[in-house]
């Protein structure tokens, strides 16, 4: 398979570069090891509210992803997902990627918007084999908390995602344990406050210093057992669900093989087309780093979009690089399917 560019990502970042190099007349092809496109927005956090997307007070993940999906219909595109890129190599000026099932693409740019890279969540270290309740019973992230509706719900952890899903799952009636090792959370201050005030009032029901012993039952969740790290007494809590939020141990993978210029975890860039060291790679997203770096996926948007530039010469040397307003160009409403009315 031959492409213009190859994006490694379907997140925000990566659908939006199918946009605009779309615009310039560049055809994009995109692997992610994810069963659907949206990066961790969908995976993660779909129901999670977004408000800083310029001109959009208010969407969730999901929304967002759905949005962009939508904007770049008009393109050809491949989408290669459950896949992971393993290795490349270059020949002349193209380079040969290969994924962890043999699919082979030839490019000329190689756009890196791996997000935080790969991603896997931070279990606990139980006597028990616990596998056979994960993605039923036990679940690491939300993908529709109206499962939860008027449900027992366990949640373990003290951080952001702890602490938002005990306020969001509780407006949708499910009754919430929120469990933590302690009683300092590490989420935002305004949303511990919210979810002390809801203990207050008995809305749901808040668990510390305790950590989880063991999980008691086969198909179901027959009751879950506590431990109190100060009194060392031990407590048996009842649940339908149960959700860990440890956080995530994020790698680079493979990618920390291909001999780029890193900065910890973080792929090194210039800030005038934001390509690495190596000459048709390109860094965008949350991926990269640079001085004044922001994890916003506005900035994402913005790299990306001047990325493609670089990549449009390198796919057509010496050609100057298209350029047009999307109110005014009638070549860009031409390939976007516009007719004035």
């Amino acid at each position: 398979m031959k492409t213009d560019i190859l994006v490694i990502g379907a997140g925000p970042v990566g659908l939006f570069t199918v946009f605009e190099a779309g615009i310039l007349g560049l055809k994009c092809t995109l692997i992610d090891n994810l069963d659907k496109p949206g990066g961790q927005c969908a995976e993660l956090y779909p129901d999670k509210p977004i408000f800083d997307i310029p001109g959009v007070p208010y969407q969730t993940a999901q929304e967002h992803v759905d949005a962009l999906l939508k904007q770049i219909e008009p393109f050809d595109y491949d989408l290669i997902l459950n896949e992971r890129v393993e290795s490349m190599s270059k020949k002349d000026d193209v380079w040969i990627v290969t994924t962890n099932k043999g699919s082979k693409v030839e490019t000329p740019n190689i756009f890196i918007a791996a997000g935080a890279g790969s991603f896997e969540p931070i279990k606990p270290n139980l006597e028990r084999d616990y596998s056979a309740l994960e993605g039923n019973k036990i679940f690491y992230a939300i993908k529709d908390k109206t499962l939860f509706k008027d449900k027992k719900v366990a949640i373990f952890g003290g951080g952001d995602s702890a602490l938002d899903w005990t306020v969001e799952l509780q407006k949708v009636g499910a009754e919430v344990s929120l469990v933590h090792r302690r009683d300092a959370f590490r989420g935002a201050p305004d949303t511990e406050i919210s979810v002390r005030k809801l203990n207050e009032e008995r809305k749901i029901e808040l668990l510390t210093p305790f950590i989880i012993k063991d999980i008691v039952g086969n198909e179901n969740i027959d009751s879950i057992k506590l431990f109190n790290t100060e009194t060392k007494e031990e407590l048996e809590i009842n649940a339908d669900y149960i959700l860990f939020f440890y956080g995530l141990n994020k790698k680079l993978g493979p990618i920390n093989d291909w001999n780029l210029e890193l900065s910890g975890n973080k792929i090194q860039v210039n800030t005038e087309n934001f390509e690495t060291d190596k000459e048709g790679i390109f860094a965008v997203g949350d991926i990269n780093t640079y001085p004044g770096k922001l994890n916003l996926i506005l900035s994402g948007f913005h790299e990306t979009t001047l990325a493609v530039q670089k990549a449009f010469n390198r796919v057509y040397p010496g050609e100057r690089v298209p350029f047009g307003y999307t109110t005014s160009s009638k070549k860009i409403h031409e390939k976007l399917g516009y007719s004035e009315k």
